[in-house]
């Protein structure tokens, strides 16, 4: 039987608060009508607060989550997020070693939005050595990229070119750096993929409710991969979808902290209506 419906993997880390991580990924996987598989490295005892403890997910137990997956399931993209420790960064790598041609998006977590560390200096060499390499399309923030590199985060888009052209060198096809840390009222994100630049632009959302922005982000274009779309038009697709998930991200009144964007804005009008038939 012909499989209709393109599948994709997260690797990631689960937020019991529902708005970031495994969570988050499996909600933008459906919301672009791709079936999500994941693996989780990590659970996280949190909220839209903060993170109050996190368990780490034994290295071998992910491995063999990532191998169950392969072994039944044709995945036409992989999406990686919060990773942990060390060995698990090296063994994820390891097992996709048999991922083929799925294209992979490497989000390199390290911290909540709660400011909580959630990668150690050791995982960060290990992805930069390891999963920078394997990627088709790395999508860090301005933070995220300063710390790969281990220079200062970038002040303006010439250090973003900068800085996206040097992690392009560590190994990835492709490097989307993402500026919505940064001040001003446009969120401007640069797409290096050794052949150019693209810049791009959406007004910046003025809302408190961010909390999975970047999961949410690096998931859609994971997504728009699984489709068969070229990189580009998936990066142009994800920056729209979580721009429009920031606008209607105060509708959802979830939490009493930064509340998670409204995965399925489109699916969902009767949240921002009340309810009305």
């Amino acid at each position: 039987m012909a499989q209709c419906v393109p599948i994709a993997l997260t690797i990631a880390g689960s937020d019991s608060s529902g708005g970031a991580g495994i969570q988050a990924d499996l909600k933008t996987f459906a919301a672009f009508g791709v079936y999500g598989a994941s693996a989780i490295t990590a659970l996280t005892a949190q909220n839209t607060r903060g993170v109050e403890a996190i368990h780490s997910v034994p290295a071998e137990f992910v491995e063999a989550q990532i191998r169950a997956v392969f072994s039944d399931l044709d995945v036409a993209a992989i999406k990686i997020g919060m990773t942990g420790t060390v060995e698990t960064v090296r063994t994820i790598a390891g097992a996709l070693e048999d991922a083929g041609e799925s294209p992979i998006v490497l989000d390199p977590v390290m911290a909540a939005e709660s400011g909580a560390s959630l990668a150690d200096e050791g995982a960060v060499v290990a992805i930069c050595e390891k999963l920078l390499p394997l990627a088709d399309v790395v999508t860090p923030n301005l933070e995220e990229a300063a710390r790969l590199l281990g220079v200062p985060v970038a002040a303006d888009e010439l250090e973003m070119r900068a800085q996206a052209r040097s992690l392009h060198d560590m190994g990835p096809r492709a490097v989307l750096l993402k500026g919505g840390h940064a001040k001003g009222n446009e969120a401007v994100d640069i797409l290096f993929d050794g052949t150019g630049f693209l810049r791009l632009v959406q007004p910046r959302i003025a809302t408190a409710n961010t909390h999975g922005t970047g999961c949410t982000l690096s998931s859609a274009i994971a997504a728009c991969l699984a489709h068969g779309l070229a990189l580009r038009d998936c990066v142009f697709r994800a920056k729209a979808y979580i721009t429009d998930a920031l606008r209607h991200a105060d509708a959802l009144r979830i939490g009493h902290g930064p509340g998670p964007v409204h995965h399925f804005h489109a699916l969902w009008p009767k949240v921002e209506d009340g309810g009305a038939d």
